[in-house]
């Protein structure tokens, strides 16, 4: 692990990444682990139906992609804890600082990032 990573900023920077994530999924009417809450109201008139059913497809949509996005920032915190943050997951080199403060939840360098497409 590079020693010009700095762990304290990282892990507040994913710290509030997942405030950030936590809130927004909440506001979605859903818990962090993506599930909607009961009392979300989509509406109960028949006329609307395919309305209530395109807004709900759309929201678990939503609420699918922040629960991946809350997923890797949880993730990233787990490595920063084992000491193996900053440390490409698939190929064990080191993941660039650049990288790491542009999007501190990265697990995989910029090579073998753009080997997965």
């Amino acid at each position: 692990m590079s020693t010009s990573i700095d762990l304290a900023a990282a892990r507040a920077a994913l710290e509030a990444e997942r405030a950030k994530l936590v809130h927004q999924l909440d506001e979605l009417g859903a818990t962090p682990s993506g599930d909607l809450r009961a009392d979300v109201d989509y509406g109960e008139s028949f006329s609307d139906a395919a309305a209530v059913t395109a807004e709900r497809t759309e929201r678990l949509g939503i609420v699918e992609s922040l629960k991946s996005m809350l997923d890797d920032v949880i993730a990233a915190l787990g490595r920063v804890d084992a000491g193996n943050y900053g440390v490409c997951t698939s190929c064990g080199n080191t993941i660039s600082p650049a990288r790491l403060q542009f999007r501190p939840e990265s697990a995989y360098c910029v090579d073998c990032k753009s080997k997965a497409r």
